[in-house]
């Protein structure tokens, strides 16, 4: 099966159905089932940010780094544009929870589900095949 990682809180904001695109300055082809893996590498963003996502998420949330932490369907890749980031600003959760850019992607997620016992996993740059 083929996984992405992706580096925290990202990674468990998708899982919880919070986060539905996952953003990124390269394209894919890939389309299909896909598993979400909370990174090890640790996310460097500005506090205030860190402080908003966190209260997306339940009271105490239990990060589970290094972990593939749910199933999704990877439906789209679309090229961000001006009408598509003019549409995204309406929704300000999942304008927060990404990297919003003319010439940058947007990756649909789709039918996410979490994995009731989560997988230990390393994790890789890129799209990559979990066995």
């Amino acid at each position: 099966m083929k996984a992405l990682s992706i580096k925290e809180p990202f990674a468990s904001l998708v899982s919880l159905g919070i986060k539905r695109i996952e953003t990124r300055s390269w394209k894919t082809n890939y389309r299909g089932e896909i598993y979400i893996h909370a990174s090890l590498t640790k996310n460097k963003m500005e506090k205030e940010r860190r402080e908003k996502l966190l209260k997306l998420l339940p009271k105490d949330y239990d990060f589970k780094e290094g972990y593939i932490l749910c199933k999704a369907c990877l439906k789209d890749c679309v090229l961000m544009d001006e009408k598509f980031l003019n549409e995204i600003k309406k929704n300000k959760t999942e304008y927060l929870c990404g990297c919003y850019e003319k010439g940058r992607y947007a990756w649909i997620l789709d039918d996410v589900s979490i994995l009731k016992n989560k997988i230990p996993a390393k994790g890789k740059l890129g799209i990559w095949n979990f066995d």
